[in-house]
């Protein structure tokens, strides 16, 4: 139902909880006048008397007119834009049926009006009712599936009127400023670079205090047993996680205070963190507390605040206090986990998430993993709202979503291999839910925590080595990948600059790029943020 309905029906007069008739007029052409006539006493009232509540005008449609084969952007606009207009005028109809109904109930009940019917005629006229009441139901359910779908169908017309905007203007851009010589230096072609397009060449900078102020997963839960340690980097900083004797996760300093040896080549006891080269023993607050062949003295490990929650292991790398609260990384109801894989790669983890974010290279690079046999669309779009960080892939039945700080989440419909264009995630019974974690170990290393949920299937877990199998396969995907994006990390430290000349496909790898970029800055609302 429109926001306009409901507004009307919010703003009815007091009045009308007084004994009222509701009634109709015509007004215009074809159109209905929703009038409340009050009763005293069980008289009508007189015209004048009438308390307008809204008007029902018949939708007048608007055909564009085109002289070839299909409608243009605009033209295809104005059709989804009358869709929404015949919804809500079948959404006003269904509120002038609605208070009709109201008004027969109240007829019905009203002692005044008792009086001069028979019992027979009141059982008929409540008898009726439920029928008819479940009639408007039905009918105000119809009306709000119609206003859904325009909306979406809207949504999707703007979408296209968006890409066909940036692609004309990258055309232009083209024509106007492409070198005149096909053997023009680098620096001709960034003084030719479009408007349009990112800066992101060269050595990757030193990270931003501000990309701290995030909880950051850094390990499964399932990894971390009473006795054994995570060593890990982040932020270009060595950490080393544990849990205590109370079984609560910690995280300090991967270096002994003593001597700076790594600690994760120690042991674990009793919630402790031993280091193997002369037994200083650490809690998980950092703090020494044992020093075997000497004097306990007060040394402290540096510590950071460490959680558990949604089986990862999260800590805050940043020198402020926690201001925000951890994301929730669950699967969607009616998913099992299948596998959890941790990975490290040698390439800096936004050129990671940049390629993670970007479907459309799939039927190029992936062509002998789950990409084989795909064929190559004519068109690729990603479609999202005007703010957001998710959204859903055309013509591939998949969504994904960029979750801050580090995460890119999708849900992949899975029909048949090779298969996968035409239908949509809803139209699929069986799905693959994915969830990678890009943590930022250093300017050119990324830890990638994988895991990877089935809505079918359930057995499959309980399989032996099956882990393995599953862990070779997302090797095989990666391997793929990683030979591109390291190539792509050398040209960009020699100066090349990788987001030259975005498409329309590249619209989440871009706002990913813009959000980063907010949060460097430090802006104070970030952009496509929920919180914004």
């Amino acid at each position: 139902m429109t926001a306009n309905t409901t507004a009307a029906l919010l703003s009815l007069p007091i009045s009308l909880f007084q004994p009222t008739k509701i009634n109709t007029r015509k007004v215009g052409r074809g159109g209905l006048r929703m009038v409340a006539v009050l009763e005293g006493d069980g008289l009508v009232g007189k015209k004048s008397d009438w308390s307008k509540l809204f008007d029902v005008d018949v939708p007048r449609p608007r055909f564009p007119q085109c002289k070839g084969k299909f409608l243009g952007v605009n033209q295809a606009l104005d059709v989804a834009r009358f869709d929404i207009q015949s919804c809500d005028w079948r959404a006003r109809q269904d509120v002038l049926t609605i208070m009709q109904l109201h008004e027969k109930i109240v007829e019905v009940l009203n002692p005044l009006a008792r009086d001069y019917k028979s019992i027979e005629t009141m059982k008929k006229d409540l008898a009726e009712l439920p029928e008819e009441l479940a009639k408007a139901h039905k009918q105000v359910h119809i009306s709000e599936a119609r206003v859904s779908t325009a909306m979406a169908k809207l949504a999707y017309m703007e979408a296209l009127a968006s890409d066909k905007l940036i692609q004309d203007t990258n055309r232009i851009e083209s024509e106007t400023n492409s070198p005149s010589s096909s053997s023009a230096s680098l620096d001709t072609v960034k003084r030719k670079m479009p408007p349009k397009s990112l800066n992101v060449s060269g050595p990757v900078k030193q990270y931003h205090p501000f990309m701290k102020n995030f909880w950051y997963p850094v390990a499964f839960s399932n990894d971390l047993k009473d006795d054994t340690m995570i060593p890990i980097d982040c932020f270009e900083e060595p950490w080393v996680v544990f849990r205590g004797n109370d079984g609560k996760p910690g995280c300090v300093q991967n270096t002994c205070a003593h001597r700076a040896c790594p600690l994760h080549l120690g042991s674990v006891s009793e919630g402790r963190i031993q280091c193997p080269y002369h037994g200083w023993e650490y809690s998980t607050d950092g703090k020494c507390v044992k020093m075997p062949s000497t004097r306990l003295l007060n040394v402290k490990l540096r510590s950071l605040p460490c959680l558990e929650h949604e089986g990862f292991i999260w800590i805050w790398p940043s020198s402020e206090p926690p201001t925000t609260t951890l994301p929730s990384l669950e699967p969607p109801p009616g998913f099992k986990v299948h596998a959890e894989i941790v990975m490290e790669l040698p390439v800096e983890h936004g050129l990671l998430l940049d390629n993670l974010l970007d479907l459309a290279h799939a039927p190029f690079t992936h062509t002998s993993t789950f990409a084989k046999g795909w064929s190559v669309p004519s068109l690729v779009k990603f479609l999202t709202p005007v703010s957001g960080l998710q959204g859903y892939w055309d013509p591939y039945p998949i969504n994904m979503e960029f979750r801050p700080p580090c995460m890119v989440i999708s849900t992949i419909a899975i029909s048949k291999p090779g298969k996968l264009e035409g239908q949509s995630i809803q139209q699929c019974a069986t799905h693959l839910h994915q969830l990678h974690v890009c943590l930022p170990s250093s300017r050119q290393k990324t830890r990638l925590l994988y895991r990877m949920s089935l809505d079918f299937a359930p057995l499959l877990k309980h399989i032996p080595f099956m882990h393995l199998l599953w862990k070779h396969l997302a090797n095989k995907v990666l391997e793929e990948d990683l030979r591109l994006v390291i190539g792509q990390q050398d040209r960009m430290i020699n100066g090349a600059n990788i987001w030259n000349w975005p498409v329309p496909y590249d619209k989440l790898g871009v706002r990913y790029r813009l959000w980063r970029d907010a949060v460097e800055r430090g802006a104070k609302h970030l952009p496509f943020s929920k919180s914004k």
